[in-house]
């Protein structure tokens, strides 16, 4: 069974931002799956793949003058801040530590972001002209 599962919950009808979190969901899956030596690699492609994902969130909040852009930047930040934190830890072979952050903290915080902030994003964008 699947760590978490791409559901209409976690889609916001904006393209490049559903492409965004389908493969964090699918990372996040393998990363649940992975063997100790497969982890960190995979731990790393999750994080830039967020630094990344963050970037192109960044870029639209401003390119469509989005007025939680202070907000959701900020926990953009602080989601990116707790990535380090737990990389660093996985860095020096300590798996466990990677494992619980994957387990127990991304997938409800993955939920909570796209349907509060995400979402609310994704419906400023979608009534902007020629969108």
């Amino acid at each position: 069974m699947a760590l978490l599962e791409k559901t209409d919950t976690l889609t916001v009808s904006y393209e490049s931002i559903d492409n965004d979190h389908e493969k964090f969901i699918n990372l996040l899956n393998a990363l649940d799956t992975a063997n100790n030596a497969d982890f960190p690699v995979l731990y790393r492609q999750l994080y830039e793949h967020t630094e990344r994902h963050f970037e192109r969130e960044n870029q639209l909040m401003g390119e469509y003058a989005y007025p939680g852009i202070t907000d959701h930047k900020g926990e953009h930040q602080r989601v990116l801040g707790k990535f380090k934190q737990f990389k660093s830890r996985v860095d020096k072979g300590l798996i466990t530590f990677g494992r619980s952050f994957v387990k127990d903290r991304l997938p409800q915080w993955l939920t909570l972001h796209v349907t509060t902030m995400d979402n609310a994003l994704a419906m400023h964008i979608n009534k902007q002209p020629n969108v």
